[in-house]
This record gives C-alpha cells, sequence and structure tokens, in this order.
C-alpha cells in the first residue's frame, strides 16, 4: 500500500507547481485573447506549438487537484487520528487498573499525568496552522483561476462569434454562386437559340462573366470554409482551458467549504481538550495568527461552534469532496459518528471524547 506522503511535502510540492501553473495559465489566457483580436495571424503550426503549452496546463491542473485534494483528505485523517487519541483517554491502562486495586486517587494521578503528558494541544495547533496555510493558498489559486476563467471566456466569446460571423458569409457565398450559375446555365441554353451572331456572341460573354464570378465566389467560399474548419480547432482548444478552469474553480470552492467546516471541528476538539486540561489556552487561537480560517475562528471566540449541529454539514461536505476526490475520500463511517460522545463520561475524567 502507498504510503501517504506528509503534509509539508505534499505542501512543497503543490507550492512549486502553482507558479508553473499560472505562469501556463497565463500564457493560455494571453494567446486566446491575441486571437481575439488578430486571429487570422494564427496559422496551423502556432495551433501545434500552442496545443503543447494547453496540454501542459491540464496535465499541471490535474496534478495540482489532487495535491490539494490530498492534502485536504491528510489533515482530516490527521483530526481523526486526534480523536481518536482523546477517545482513548477515557479508558485506563493495564498499570493504571493495577494501581486502582490499592490506590484509586494513585490511579486517576497517573492517568492525568498521561493525558497531560500528550501532545494534543501542539497537534491540534499545528493542525490549525496546516488548514490554515492550505486555506490560504485554496483562497489565492481560486480568486487567479476565477480571473483567467473570466478573461478567457470572454475572448472566446469573441472568437465564437467571429465564427459565426464566418459561417454565415459562407452560407451567402454559397447562395450566391448558385444564383450566378444558374444564370450562366440560362444564358449557355439560350445561345444559338435567340438572335444573330452579335447577339450570341454578348450572350456567351455574359455566360463567361457570371461562370468567372461564381468560380471567384466558389473560391472565397471554400477559403473561409478552412478558415471556418481552423477556428473551429483553435475554439475546441479555448474551450477545454475554460472549462478546466472552471473546474478548478469548482474544486476550489468545494475545499474551501470542507477547509472551513473542518477546521470548525478542529476547534471544537480543541475547545474541549483546552477546557478540561488547559485552562487559558483558548487565546492561543485568534483570527489575526490564523487569517485564512478566520470564519471558523469567530465563532470558536463567541463560543458559537456547536458539536451537534456540525454533524450533518460534515457530513455533505464530505459527500462532495468523495465524489470530486475519491481517490482520497474515507472508506469508513467516521462521517457519522459524533464529534464529541456526550453519552459516555468516566465519573473521574474531564475529556468526553470524540469521534472514531
Amino acid at each position: 500500500m502507498r504510503k501517504a506522503p506528509s503534509f509539508d511535502s505534499l505542501f512543497e510540492a503543490a507550492d512549486a507547481l502553482v507558479v508553473t501553473l499560472r505562469a501556463e495559465a497565463a500564457a493560455c489566457v494571453a494567446f486566446i485573447d491575441d486571437f481575439a483580436r488578430n486571429g487570422a495571424q494564427s496559422d496551423d503550426e502556432a495551433f501545434l506549438a500552442q496545443r503543447h503549452r494547453f496540454q501542459a496546463f491540464a496535465t499541471a491542473r490535474l496534478e495540482f487537484d489532487g495535491l490539494l485534494g490530498e492534502m485536504v483528505a491528510g489533515l482530516d485523517r490527521m483530526t481523526a487520528e486526534v480523536s481518536a487519541d482523546l477517545d482513548s483517554f477515557r479508558g485506563l491502562t493495564a498499570r493504571e487498573k493495577l494501581t486502582g486495586w490499592f490506590s484509586r486517587q494513585r490511579m486517576w494521578h497517573l492517568h492525568s499525568q498521561r493525558v497531560r503528558a500528550a501532545p494534543v494541544i501542539e497537534r491540534l495547533l499545528d493542525l490549525l496552522s496546516k488548514s490554515n496555510t492550505l486555506a490560504g493558498l485554496v483562497a489565492s489559486h481560486r480568486e487567479f483561476a476565477l480571473a483567467c476563467h473570466n478573461a478567457a471566456e470572454r475572448s472566446v466569446i469573441t472568437i465564437v462569434g467571429q465564427r459565426r460571423r464566418l459561417v454565415d458569409a459562407i452560407e451567402i457565398s454559397r447562395l450566391r454562386t448558385k444564383e450566378l450559375n444558374a444564370k450562366a446555365l440560362t444564358r449557355q441554353g439560350r445561345i444559338g437559340l435567340y438572335g444573330g451572331k452579335a447577339e450570341w456572341e454578348r450572350m456567351e460573354e455574359e455566360r463567361r462573366t457570371l461562370k468567372q464570378q461564381a468560380d471567384k465566389i466558389a473560391e472565397e467560399e471554400q477559403s473561409m470554409r478552412h478558415e471556418s474548419q481552423r477556428r473551429e480547432r483553435f475554439i475546441t482548444m479555448f474551450e477545454a482551458l475554460v472549462e478546466g478552469l472552471n473546474s478548478q474553480i469548482g474544486l476550489c470552492n468545494a475545499l474551501a467549504r470542507k477547509l472551513s467546516i473542518d477546521t470548525e471541528e478542529r476547534l471544537i476538539i480543541y475547545q474541549a481538550q483546552v477546557d478540561g486540561e488547559a485552562p487559558g489556552s483558548k487565546g492561543k487561537i485568534t483570527q489575526e495568527l490564523f487569517p485564512h480560517i478566520a470564519g471558523p475562528i469567530s465563532l470558536f471566540e463567541k463560543d458559537m461552534l456547536v458539536p451537534q449541529e456540525i454533524g450533518p454539514r460534515k457530513a455533505a461536505a464530505d459527500a462532495v469532496f468523495a465524489r470530486k476526490f475519491a481517490a482520497f475520500a474515507e472508506s469508513g463511517d467516521a462521517a457519522d459518528a459524533p464529534i464529541i460522545d456526550l453519552t459516555q463520561k468516566p465519573s473521574g475524567f474531564r475529556l468526553p471524547f470524540l469521534r472514531s
């Protein structure tokens, strides 16, 4: 089984890749804009050269999306591990149970020492720091992708409109060619039937003129057809970029929502822990320290985070995440479990945790 990379290594890879991704996207959008203004200058050779760049963007986009998804899933997995560790504190170790045969006070003293020695608060603070870092990357990339999408979409609309007018011109040329050929055929049929030689020569001259006009328009029509087909290839490539950017915006929206709800979960766990074992630690979490997850922290500061209320929203966010990132979705039923179990609480222990 593939060992999951560390969050730091994944973020480092994503942070490096996003630079390349944005450079490729900006170059692609600039080319689309130039094509909208000077499309006639972009030949088949330019298409082949640009196709490589557009494909490079598509490849980098999928890789970047995967890195984001894996990081979000990794943070979720680490949160579950912290929950499981805290949940285990409800029970007693064999040593603690043995001590309890002689002294219940000593038993609970050993238990409290074990709980305090566990770096739970530090792990939760680290999780919040990682959440803040990842939320910042997701938000900044969404803003960039949205700007690129809007610019590219406007240019593509212009290019599609240009091609539509070209198709209309092709149809007009086709009808005009058909009309001129019909007139030329009529002139040809009348030669030798009416008038004298001079009249026949005049009609023959008219026939040749009509035929020349028809042939010229037919050549122009063929040229426009080639141009239309060429533009269609470019448009297909451009629309794929716009769709890819739109997909990234949707993914960023889903990731931002999941990160926000997952952050609420981490804050609820943190709150229960500091209330039980480290009073005063709540002040270590502020919107200034974690600006990219300021929304959940604002609720945390106002004591508005409710464990029982977050469950359905987390389940919905997890379902969306599972559809978009099937490779990283959790297969278990952890989302159905309560974040904080209020039904089991030993008399001598103040940590009523957690989701499985």
